[in-house]
């Protein structure tokens, strides 16, 4: 027996109505490592590891010093992609 509970991916329209509002004000569709780290309460040390690890795929981007972040990918990544452990 599985300890492990599969879900239902959330869909690209969940993760865009989660967004309406306030929330899509204070994050934005493109976000740095502290916008991503304040929205879902992931240490910036572990964002900037997966980064290294290529983790992130199509969701981050490094430009000049900057990491950037497509919002709804990130949260696809997280909670659609695979396991990383």
């Amino acid at each position: 027996m599985s300890r492990h509970r599969t879900c239902s991916p959330i869909s690209r329209e969940d993760i865009q109505a989660a967004f309406t509002g306030e929330d899509g004000k204070r994050f934005p569709p493109i976000l740095n490592v502290q916008q991503l780290s304040e929205l879902t309460s992931i240490p910036r040390s572990t964002i900037y590891e997966w980064h290294s690890r290529g983790l992130w795929g199509s969701a981050a981007r490094t430009r000049g010093k900057r990491l950037l972040f497509w919002r709804d990918r990130a949260i696809d990544v997280i909670f659609n992609g695979p396991d990383w452990s």
